[in-house]
């Protein structure tokens, strides 16, 4: 099978029908054998019906439907996993993503040999506020910056396209699907790209996501997979570090403390109690983070080595 479209959707009924028509028309166009796998995210409309009756006439629709809404990322995921193609495309059921995009996107797989392309919303619509256009240009700047894929501008665009081995190789959970293009560049697909896309109007219902709100989850999910990703497997380098280092610093000042006292009493002064001394509850706070951050990457570590995964790693070919 050439190309499989994972469409993840929440309470779309209404253009559901009219993407599949033209998902159906460009394949048809240029001959690609294909599967359409709807992803109902627990929509409270009729998309699930819709989708159900699109199934029954076209043989290339499939759909799985979650029992309450979970999120795009467990819909990608589920998509991700039933999906057959040589070449994966997600794109979101609003519109916004036009299926005329696919045959180019399908040629850079294919022929200019990228792992992923993600497509750039370039020209944005003007009808998006700026609660949406100003926290994505932020974001956007700050996922180049950690993840170092500086040729990327549009992380967060539902068009993207795979090769099938990247989208078997990656788990999109919690909120990650902001971040597929990290996460296959850590599981060692390098060559990614980027496509300018047509950004289509929305011509039903209401954007889904929040701005702001996608911001500081988007910033946290993107602090989270950098710590992941970087220590993971190994806690200790960080924990153990920090910890031995604050450790050392309250234990120095301690010394100090005494010390002080100490040439204060040779030189016949009294200097008073070392409980007195603010410095000396600075120092001892100090040095019972430093443990307890030992502590922490020892335990880390300990539950690395005995994690299921811990020697799960990607092996791209045998011979």
């Amino acid at each position: 099978m050439d190309i499989s479209v994972v469409v993840p959707l929440y309470n779309e009924e209404e253009s559901i029908a009219e993407l599949h028509a033209w998902i159906k028309r460009v394949m048809d166009e240029h001959k690609f054998s294909y599967e359409v796998i709807f992803c109902n995210d627990g929509s409270t409309d009729h998309s699930w019906k819709v989708i159900e009756e699109l199934a029954e006439k076209y043989p290339e629709v499939h759909g799985i439907s979650f029992r309450r809404n979970y999120g795009k990322s467990p819909a990608l995921y589920c998509g991700f996993d039933r999906a057959e193609g040589d070449v994966v495309i997600t794109m979101d059921a609003d519109l916004q993503d036009s299926p005329d995009e696919i045959p180019e996107l399908y040629r850079m797989i294919k022929e200019d040999g990228y792992d992923l392309v993600s497509g750039y919303k370039m020209n944005r619509r003007k009808g998006d506020p700026l609660s949406k256009t100003i926290p994505t240009k932020l974001f956007n700047a700050t996922a180049r910056k950690v993840s170092g894929i500086h040729n990327l501008h549009d992380f967060n665009c539902g068009l993207k396209a795979y090769r099938n081995d990247v989208i078997k190789s990656i788990e999109v959970y919690g909120e990650m699907h902001r971040y597929i293009p990290y996460l296959a560049k850590n599981a060692g697909f390098t060559k990614i790209g980027e496509k300018r896309v047509h950004h289509q109007a929305r011509q039903h219902g209401v954007s889904k996501f929040m701005g702001w709100n996608r911001f500081v989850n988007g910033y946290l999910d993107l602090m989270s997979l950098w710590f992941i990703s970087t220590f993971g497997r190994k806690p200790m380098h960080v924990f153990g570090f920090l910890g031995s280092i604050m450790f050392f610093i309250g234990l120095l000042a301690a010394i100090g403390v005494g010390a002080y006292k100490l040439i204060c009493l040779y030189n016949g002064n009294n200097p008073g109690l070392v409980t007195d001394s603010p410095y000396f509850y600075i120092s001892l706070t100090t040095m019972l983070i430093g443990t307890q951050l030992f502590l922490a990457g020892f335990l880390g570590d300990m539950i690395s080595r005995n994690s299921v995964e811990r020697n799960n790693y990607l092996i791209n070919k045998v011979i």
